[in-house]
């Protein structure tokens, strides 16, 4: 039985958990958003406000890979533009904004690949959004604090230091540029 807003988070994803889909996307986003909503006055809500992990674990699902991370972010902390390789993710404000922008990877006439600005939005609190597969973004803080939540598919440092399929971009000459090889 669940006894706070975390565990019932938790079971709720075991409960709805598959392939990812529209609807797992989307029932998910909406459970992330019941989450951010949790009263601070939760004994591990409030434990986050008072440390300020700069990356703690809150969820591991064993049978299933997922982990829900709590990241505490400060003003202009810019991650530059990257991919979550073959993962997909949901990002979650419960406090603060965080401004995300997206981008479409191209190449020029001349087969040089950059990055091209999609849009930016801004993520404040009790508002959550997914990222799936190939979604290239980055994040800025723009309050002087904000707590996140990182819901991912799988764990991303296997993803990224095992597998090599995370792509973090470079800027050269003005332009995102895949990393040289």
């Amino acid at each position: 039985m669940a006894t706070t807003s975390l565990d019932k988070f938790h079971e709720s994803i075991r409960r709805i958990w598959g392939p990812l889909s529209s609807e797992l996307a989307a029932e998910a986003r909406q459970q992330m958003e019941v989450l951010l909503s949790a009263s601070p006055k939760e004994n591990w809500l409030a434990c986050l406000h008072r440390t300020e992990p700069a990356r703690e674990e809150l969820i591991r699902d064993a049978d299933h890979g997922f982990i829900l991370l709590a990241h505490m972010e400060h003003a202009g902390l810019y991650r530059p533009p990257h991919d979550h390789g073959r993962g997909w993710v949901i990002y979650g404000s419960q406090a603060g904004e965080i401004e995300i922008a997206t981008y479409a990877r191209v190449e020029d006439s001349l087969g040089v690949v950059h990055l091209v600005r999609r849009d930016t939005t801004v993520l404040r609190p009790g508002e959550a959004r997914v990222y799936l597969p190939g979604d290239i973004h980055d994040t800025r803080c723009l309050t002087d604090s904000a707590l996140l939540f990182r819901f991912t598919e799988r764990d991303l440092t296997i993803e990224d230091q095992k597998h090599h399929l995370v792509t973090r971009y470079e800027q050269q000459n003005g332009l995102w540029v895949p990393p040289a090889s």
